[in-house]
């Protein structure tokens, strides 16, 4: 009889092989670009402003294309879907937590982190129910039913991480998630952004031009032309 078969290795959420990307007038922002992230693990790249962060985070969630490459979630392909598919894709797979916040003013908490899940779903009382789960998760679960303009900068950022994995996605894109926040908030907030990715089991990917940003990392990379590279 043959030897059993080896287990295979399971795959990684995100896959990312020899993506390239040029910007006019013929500007090269990388090539050969791989990049492989497990779930429960966190990935900081790192790079100055101009290097192409935000385009790679843009082609990882379908929003831009590369010139070359391949990106897969869940194994995938992004290439060949259609701008229907792709954004089916990020409404139901894929968290976003931004600089900026986005909270939107005229929503209660409770709506503005349930927003990913009325996208796809019609049970608005699950919604808010899993909706409150996740302000609990984050430390704000007496504040549901207030307002954007009743929170800190830091309590801000914790409801959009909030709202970022309410849907238990399995990607999550950070861009500069705490560049609006002081020292010891975003030390915080990195924490508890790290912490709740991990417990969720996705795969996250933090980009941002802070080493200390980037220390709450597994893995630190550095964008350069010639793809990622090991930091430090």
């Amino acid at each position: 009889m043959p030897p059993p078969a080896a287990p295979l290795l399971d795959a990684p959420l995100l896959d990312v092989r020899s993506l390239a990307k040029s910007v006019p007038p013929a500007r090269q922002l990388f090539r050969d670009l791989d990049l492989r992230v497990a779930g429960g693990q966190v990935v900081a790249i790192l790079g100055e402003s101009g290097v192409g962060k935000s385009t790679l985070l843009n082609i990882l969630a379908g929003l831009d294309d590369s010139d070359t490459g391949e990106v897969r979630i869940e194994g995938q392909a992004l290439g060949p879907l259609d701008e229907a598919a792709r954004t089916r894709l990020r409404r139901e797979r894929v968290g976003f937590v931004f600089q900026a916040f986005h909270i939107l003013p005229y929503l209660t908490l409770r709506q503005n982190v349930a927003l990913p899940l009325a996208l796809v779903s019609p049970d608005a009382r699950a919604a808010a129910t899993r909706a409150d789960e996740m302000l609990h998760a984050v430390g704000l679960s007496d504040r549901g039913d207030g307002y954007a303009r009743d929170l800190s900068g830091g309590e801000l950022q914790r409801v959009a991480i909030a709202r970022a994995l309410v849907h238990r996605p399995a990607l999550i894109l950070a861009d500069e998630p705490t560049g609006n926040l002081d020292p010891d908030t975003a030390a915080r907030v990195l924490a508890l952004f790290a912490d709740a990715v991990r417990a969720g089991g996705a795969a996250a990917l933090l980009v941002t031009h802070s080493a200390a940003t980037a220390a709450v990392a597994d893995r630190v990379l550095t964008l350069t032309a010639h793809g990622l590279v090991p930091s430090g």
